[in-house]
């Protein structure tokens, strides 16, 4: 017994090691990712600001980026590792590799008609998703241009997440987790490049979302062919493994995109507000989506092959190990995160955004709503990884259900909330809601039997959560006292107080935690230093 117990331990351990080191693979390219997203958006915030142009530019780049969730990442993705992981593991690679080319045959007839439906009915696509421009006009004209442009995008993002699938599963993250860099190095590019030679200035970043699309196509398909993939067709719509992913994903379509269509009912209900409150609600929401991508994403990604292997040899046990531990460590690191976007939003978005025509009125507007999608930034880490456990076990049908009561709540509270708090009521809502969607999907999985002890996520939740109570009081004392990021300081002053006051919340915070004895600590190394254990491997 106590051998097994051994083995069991030493497997726990590889396994955790194994997930820090692939979560910090596709931390350390979303990191980069984030940042270049970061530029981007000061681009476009300094050249359009939050007027007409802007508005129309991100409902319109919010309908295809929808359809991503919904028809890549959101669903195809978490249907398509769960199969291919079985095929890899029970199977031979043979096997797998041509029920993909199989998939990547299907899937690219599908996209090519919905992308072309999608162009066809712009105009009554933009009138659903931006009810609040009208049917008519410069605003609701400009945004039907747009959306047909940037249609095309989904084919693209579509393909790249088919790759990532094939990728991730065979443990290689590294250039899926990198694609997204070129998307922003498309929409940068064009800015300026392409942007002051076009009518309406903004087309040419519409356009520039397609390079980006091309561009992220282009770097998976090599990588893929490494691994011995060959991405030709092959038509076989009677493979038995493909009837399995269609009935996963057809759940999963709206189950695991439920973040995206609650933002697509912000968007919706935020044309109903002052000009600016979709711009607001974008801007807030991108510098939420910065620890979420780098983290939580980042996590749930390298956890979900991981967590589909297991679930594929029945070895439950280990199934629950690798949970809790994905949990505890992306709550350990968003809840600072969390804390350090409410202490710190104004200098944040100041820094960032303030410029050109993005004004001081438009600051404020936008650190509103990032104050109310930070209090829900817990809840919107753990549901990624709780969506990807329940895939793994290939059960689409729960988190359907959760969805739909999230939704409802979401619809609900927003309708309540957008009169006294305007945009700020929209941000709020999908807050809690969320909050209510990740506590649900707890209780469901309990009651699977699967995972039956998660009092370990419990207190590490407390203790995670306390550390970064301590490290918002130190945070908010030094920067109400002496280290007050003043706005006539100029942008470097105020860039260095901000690094100066995340600095001193780093050095509390882990302080802290290591007072209360977090282990996530010995974890974070294999995501901070997953270059430096690659090259000590290697030796």
């Amino acid at each position: 017994m106590s051998r097994s117990f051994s083995a069991f331990t030493q497997q726990t351990r590889h396994e955790n090691r194994r997930l820090g080191y692939a979560a910090g693979v596709v931390s350390f390219f979303t990191f980069l990712s984030r940042i270049l997203g970061l530029v981007r958006d000061m681009v476009i915030a300094g050249l359009f600001g939050s007027g007409l142009a802007a508005d129309a530019f991100f409902v319109a780049f919010r309908i295809p980026n929808l359809l991503r969730r919904l028809l890549a990442e959101g669903s195809l993705t978490v249907a398509f590792i769960p199969v291919f992981t079985e095929y890899l593991t029970l199977k031979t690679k043979k096997d797998a590799f041509d029920l993909a080319r199989v998939v990547l045959t299907i899937l690219s007839i599908i996209l090519v008609a919905v992308t072309l439906l999608g162009i066809l009915f712009s105009p009554w696509i933009v009138r659903v998703q931006a009810f609040g421009f009208g049917g008519g006009g410069i605003k609701y004209d400009l945004t039907v241009l747009l959306t047909r442009i940037m249609f095309p995008y989904i084919f693209f993002i579509s393909i790249v997440a088919f790759f990532m699938g094939v990728l991730n599963s065979l443990r290689r993250f590294a250039a899926p987790a990198a694609a997204p860099i070129f998307l922003n190095v498309g929409i940068i590019a064009a800015a300026y490049l392409i942007s002051p030679h076009c009518a309406a200035p903004i087309v040419g970043i519409a356009i520039g979302v397609l390079i980006g699309g091309a561009l992220q196509v282009g770097l998976q398909v090599p990588y893929a062919i490494r691994e011995g993939f060959t991405p030709f067709p092959k038509w076989d719509p009677g493979h038995p493994a493909l009837k399995r992913i269609g009935l996963l994903m057809l759940p999963a379509v709206f189950g695991s995109a439920v973040y995206q269509v609650n933002q697509f009912i912000g968007t919706l209900l935020a044309t109903f507000l002052p000009e600016g409150s979709v711009s607001w609600l974008y801007y807030a929401d991108r510098l939420v989506e910065f620890p979420l991508g780098i983290f939580a994403i980042a996590i749930s990604t390298a956890a979900l092959p991981s967590l589909s292997t297991q679930a594929a040899r029945k070895d439950l046990v280990q199934f629950q190990s690798t949970l809790n531990h994905a949990l505890c460590l992306v709550f350990f690191i968003t809840l600072p995160s969390m804390a350090g976007l409410i202490v710190l939003g104004k200098p944040i978005v100041q820094i960032f955004f303030e410029r050109g025509a993005f004004d001081a009125h438009a600051s404020i507007m936008t650190e509103r709503a990032l104050f109310y999608y930070a209090l829900g930034l817990w809840a919107f880490s753990g549901i990624r990884v709780m969506v990807s456990a329940f895939y793994a076990l290939q059960d689409t049908k729960t988190p359907v259900k959760v969805a739909v009561i999230a939704l409802a709540i979401n619809f609900g509270l927003s309708l309540w909330l957008m009169g006294p708090l305007k945009h700020g009521g929209l941000a709020l809502a999908l807050s809690i809601a969320s909050s209510v969607q990740f506590c649900l999907l707890i209780v469901y999985l309990k009651r699977k039997g699967s995972v039956i002890n998660i009092k370990p996520v419990f207190i590490s939740l407390a203790k995670s959560a306390l550390a970064a109570g301590l490290m918002a009081l130190g945070v908010y004392a030094c920067f109400s006292r002496w280290l007050t990021a003043d706005p006539g300081a100029g942008l470097s002053g105020m860039g260095i107080h901000l690094i100066a006051l995340i600095g001193i919340g780093i050095i509390i915070y882990f302080g802290a935690a290591r007072l209360l004895g977090c282990q996530e600590i010995t974890s974070i190394r294999a995501i901070l230093r997953p270059r430096t254990q690659r090259k000590r491997r290697s030796r």
